[in-house]
């Protein structure tokens, strides 16, 4: 070796085995971070699911208790937004609320038991999984379409008209 001669260098390419090394560990924590984001997001969609739902069911007993002795039920969605059965509308519910699976207000309307028409409760249509095993009424649930929202019905009194 000469004089101001360098030695030559065998190691080779650590820099470079070192940069994929750190771009393998950034792919983890980043699908790690998204599948945590989403599952965030899903336990969201189940809370205002539950939320809405219930907005719904308490909007029926209220619609169905302005008539008591003969409870009358809602044919529409629209029908608890904007009540017309007396001179002054009353808003038993404030808007119409969006399904937060479908994103569209297409809930699937639960009839009433006979002799009343109308419904008396709603459900998603949406077969996504949920991840809450049990829904708001302790009953086990595995799919969206599975929590059903139900009103008490109020007591049918015949001869009151």
């Amino acid at each position: 070796m000469r004089i101001g001669e360098r030695p030559a260098r065998r190691s080779r390419g650590f820099g470079y085995l070192g940069l994929l090394f750190f771009i393998a560990l950034t792919a983890a924590a980043l699908g790690a971070l998204g599948q945590r984001w989403s599952t965030a997001a899903q336990r969201e969609r189940e809370r205002e699911l539950v939320f809405r739902g219930q907005a719904i069911v308490r909007a029926i007993e209220s619609y169905a208790a302005v008539t008591p002795q003969r409870p009358a039920y809602p044919q529409r969605l629209e029908d608890l937004v904007e009540d017309r059965r007396s001179l002054r509308p009353r808003h038993h519910l404030r808007q119409r609320y969006a399904d937060p699976f479908t994103g569209e207000a297409d809930w699937e309307l639960i009839p009433a038991p006979p002799p009343a028409t109308g419904f008396l409760g709603v459900r998603s249509r949406s077969s996504r999984p949920l991840l809450m095993s049990r829904g708001p009424d302790g009953q086990p649930v595995e799919r969206a379409s599975g929590l059903q929202f139900m009103a008490q019905p109020l007591p049918y009194r015949p001869g009151s008209h």
